[in-house]
């Protein structure tokens, strides 16, 4: 007879959860990586990188990074208004079919 395994399916579960996560954080880092190297790096005739390439990437980098963080922020504010109007709706409607209840039995 099989058995559930309620912990080995949860460690499995989380490993999997943790390999998407690390590919997300490795397309993000290869598109942020790639994006400011086309934008910053123009002179390929020197094995050095110049200093305005430096203070361009430097700069990308940290663009990249905050509008990333602001993205993230609004997202969170947002999620968290449409959870706020759901469950105001919901509760909007409950009182509603309460209400239509009780006219009902009357």
């Amino acid at each position: 007879m099989a058995t559930f395994d309620a912990a080995g399916m949860s460690e499995q579960i989380q490993a999997e959860v943790q390999v998407k996560q690390f590919r997300d954080f490795l397309v993000q880092y290869n598109k942020l990586s790639e994006g400011c190297f086309n934008a910053c790096v123009w002179d390929f005739t020197s094995r050095n990188i110049r200093t305005n390439e430096e203070n361009c990437a430097q700069n990308c980098v940290e663009k990249y990074t905050k509008v990333t963080q602001r993205i993230s922020e609004r997202f969170q504010e947002l999620q968290l208004l449409t959870n706020e109007n759901a469950a105001a709706a919901a509760q909007k409607f409950e009182q509603l079919s309460c209400h239509q209840v009780c006219i009902n039995s009357l």
